[in-house]
């Protein structure tokens, strides 16, 4: 699916509050798909919150977010060019760019979103408070086709455990239906990543309340020391309710990718806009406030990922030389 650039007429314009107008005239269109996740995931919040602030910053753009399984669908689509943009964990692009298990991508990153510390939620009451006393528990791990349970598997490997043998593994729908799970015992606990996950919120917010388990400092150490792309990363504290001190984990930054042929001039403009509206982007989603020029510079894993029409932007804006 390309993008296409669509003529508005009158009609159509009087019912798009998202339609420009000059001197009476209709102006084009770019439409842009954006991939997903499951409904319930953080990835359809950040997408729907990204698709309103740019499409109200820039009236000639459409961004069309798209449900999707999640950051192993958004890649095999995007190279399909049946997506223009996708949202993709850290851990499924790391594998895609290295060639992990398939052929390297040539996709390019647009902007880095946000970064995603891994943990487990359980109620407050469980009588679990390590990762070791999960061993043998039933763990929902994220819903199938995301990046979480690939997350999982890094972080438990490199603690000697495997997922699917030491764990009662259970991968999800839709992602969510986790917080129920956990509210009744379905599951011992839910794994999930990142800053204001709507799965740890709503476990938190729960009548039981929340309890997080992430790795120990020594853990992590043990972790990074075998997957050495994984950063130590911080919860801050009041990330999540009830949630009074920060919790030190790790893992990756999640990208918004895009097709390999998205032309330079419309990833010059998507980075121009989406960057000129950072403030904003923060206001409406706290997971947004890590959507930085600057954060994608130092996310990326080499910077020539990163598409050549966002860099330009970049360099611009002085970010990079």
């Amino acid at each position: 699916m390309k993008f296409a650039t669509t003529i508005l007429l009158s009609a159509v314009l009087l019912l798009s509050p998202a339609a420009a107008q000059t001197g009476g005239n209709a102006i084009s269109t770019t439409t842009i798909s954006l991939g997903t996740a499951t409904p319930g995931g953080g990835f359809p919040l950040y997408g729907n919150a990204f698709a309103e602030v740019m499409n109200a910053a820039d009236a000639s753009l459409t961004i069309a977010p798209r449900n999707t399984k999640g950051s192993n669908e958004n890649i095999p689509l995007l190279e399909k060019g049946e997506l223009d943009l996708a949202l993709v964990a850290g851990e499924p692009a790391y594998e895609a760019f290295a060639g992990i298990g398939r052929t390297p991508v040539r996709l390019k990153i647009l902007t880095a979103i946000y970064s995603n510390p891994g943990m487990f939620v359980v109620r407050a009451d469980s009588p679990y408070r390590t990762i070791h006393d999960l061993v043998g528990q039933p763990v929902a791990f994220g819903a199938k086709g995301s990046g979480l349970p690939i997350l999982a598997r890094y972080v438990l490997d490199g603690l000697g455990l495997k997922q699917d043998e030491d764990f009662k593994a259970i991968y999800l729908g839709r992602a969510g239906d986790g917080p129920a799970m956990v509210e009744d015992g379905r599951v011992a606990a839910l794994w999930g990543a990142g800053i204001g996950w709507p799965g740890f919120a709503a476990v938190a917010s729960s009548a039981s309340g929340a309890r997080f388990i992430a790795p120990s400092a020594e853990e992590i150490a043990r972790i990074r020391a075998k997957h050495a792309f994984l950063k130590s990363l911080t919860v801050p504290a009041g990330s999540y309710p009830k949630q009074a001190e920060p919790i030190a984990s790790l893992g990756s930054w999640s990208f918004v990718l895009t097709r390999e042929d998205l032309p330079d001039d419309v990833a010059y403009r998507l980075a121009k806009t989406l960057h000129g509206v950072e403030a904003a982007f923060c206001k409406k989603l706290a997971q947004a406030c890590e959507t930085t020029a600057a954060n994608t510079i130092a996310a990326a894993p080499k910077p020539e990922l990163i598409h050549p029409g966002a860099m330009k932007y970049f360099r611009e804006i002085g970010v990079v030389k």
